[in-house]
């Protein structure tokens, strides 16, 4: 069993603009970055899908008739301690080729576990 992730006071914030259409590796980017962040033991990463947007293009996304989607923004965040967000930059750097990446520092406040599954 994997041992559980631990995060310091201070740690970073990492958040990732993308699209919903972007793919890598013939699939989607959001579930690719988290996949990856999963596998190097990252402590966590959340998709937020937005209902409208635009980036340096000024390109609208907005949602299409219906609710149906037309590349919908996504933001992907993942806090943890710096060495470990320093050493997924790479990663994410050869991952994502548009959208916004950035870092902030945050204060983790709280980073509670449920009981592990047997």
């Amino acid at each position: 069993m994997a041992a559980v992730p631990t995060l310091p006071s201070r740690a970073k914030m990492l958040r990732i603009y993308i699209g919903q259409d972007d793919r890598w590796e013939g699939k989607p980017l959001y579930e690719q970055i988290v996949l990856k962040m999963r596998e190097h033991h990252a402590a966590g990463a959340t998709v937020h899908k937005g209902a409208m947007g635009y980036g340096a293009t000024q390109r609208m996304h907005p949602s299409g008739r219906l609710g149906l989607s037309r590349d919908l923004p996504v933001m992907i965040t993942i806090v943890d301690a710096d060495e470990k967000i320093q050493a997924l930059l790479p990663l994410l750097d050869s991952m994502v080729t548009e959208g916004l990446v950035v870092l902030s520092d945050v204060d983790v406040v709280k980073y509670q576990h449920g009981a592990p599954e047997p």
